[in-house]
């Protein structure tokens, strides 16, 4: 019986160590588990920190053609209100006129006489003609600017995380609407066939093409040869393609292994960030995707986003 009872104690001895064993690692899992996802939470934000600088330093480009975008509808809108100024003395004089004469304060030969000399002032029939088109004329130019200014104030805005079912085309369609001024010099060929939603952030896709078209147009500039660039989006085979084509100088594979480095640039210094490339992968990454690049010095490069059409919610 004394060997049964220390084999049991020695047994009940060894359980209790592993058991203690057992709850100190649980503790230290816990721990450590809990420090990672601090830490992830820490990269995550530190990210959004990142791509918004990024947006801020792209906004930059932007403000010079954006500027000069607004400045036309702006400059017919204030041409057209100072020709509806000028006719306010006009109508004050011809409604004064009607109102004395409604009021019996004028006879009919006075009142026919001042109506004549006004209208040898300004045409009745032309201001009749005119008011209408410089009313629509300014009513465009107002809401040519509002959507500037909201497309503006859309890209600008901090990454949302909320993600949706979206199509893709919108988000592409949006940068090249941004980038109207930038591209107004140059070949722009876009072709948007049809595809399926995914689930997506479109804010963060758009901001991947301005980067993108940015890219390409700068890649062209001082070519002797037209600017031409080529938007194709399309699917295949479960997968969603943005393909952004350009005639430009091309990139080496040295420049190609590198793309995607933080601060690596080709540009001249205080002309890029060096981080429009890393962020663009950044977001692609974060949508499951892929970036593929053919480029040859001289003849140009296509870039191609590939996401996969994402038909439900992942982590």
């Amino acid at each position: 019986m004394d060997d049964f009872k220390q084999a049991y104690l020695l047994e009940k001895a060894a359980r209790e160590e592993a058991e203690q064993l057992l709850a100190d690692k649980s503790r230290i899992l816990v721990a450590v588990n809990s420090e990672l996802e601090q830490k992830v939470a820490d990269l995550e934000h530190h990210q959004a920190m990142f791509i918004q600088a990024e947006k801020m330093a792209t906004l930059g480009t932007l403000c010079a053609g954006v500027a000069h975008e607004i400045n036309n509808p702006l400059a017919y809108s204030m041409s057209n209100l100072d020709s509806l100024k000028s006719y306010c003395g006009f109508f004050g004089k011809l409604l004064k006129l009607c109102s004395e004469f409604s009021e019996n304060h004028i006879d009919k030969e006075a009142f026919h006489q001042q109506l004549v000399d006004l209208n040898q002032v300004h045409s009745f029939a032309f201001v009749a003609d005119d008011l209408p088109d410089l009313i629509d004329d300014t009513e465009q130019g107002l809401q040519r600017i509002s959507k500037i200014v909201s497309n503006l104030l859309n890209f600008s805005r901090p990454k949302s995380q909320d993600m949706q079912f979206a199509d893709m085309t919108d988000a592409v369609t949006s940068a090249v609407k941004l980038l109207t001024n930038q591209l107004r010099n140059c070949h722009l060929q876009s072709q948007y066939s049809p595809i399926s939603q995914s689930w997506c952030n479109l804010a963060a896709i758009s901001q991947v093409i301005v980067n993108l078209l940015i890219n390409a147009k700068q890649a062209c500039d001082n070519q002797d040869s037209q600017t031409k660039i080529t938007i194709n989006v399309y699917e295949l085979e479960q997968h969603i393609y943005i393909d952004i084509e350009d005639n430009g100088i091309g990139m080496s594979a040295e420049t190609i292994a590198k793309i995607y480095d933080p601060f690596f640039t080709t540009k001249p210094v205080g002309e890029g960030t060096g981080m429009g490339m890393t962020m663009v992968y950044a977001i692609v990454h974060e949508h499951k995707g892929r970036i593929d690049i053919q480029s040859s010095q001289g003849i140009g490069t296509r870039m191609s986003c590939v996401f996969p059409v994402l038909s439900q919610v992942t982590s």
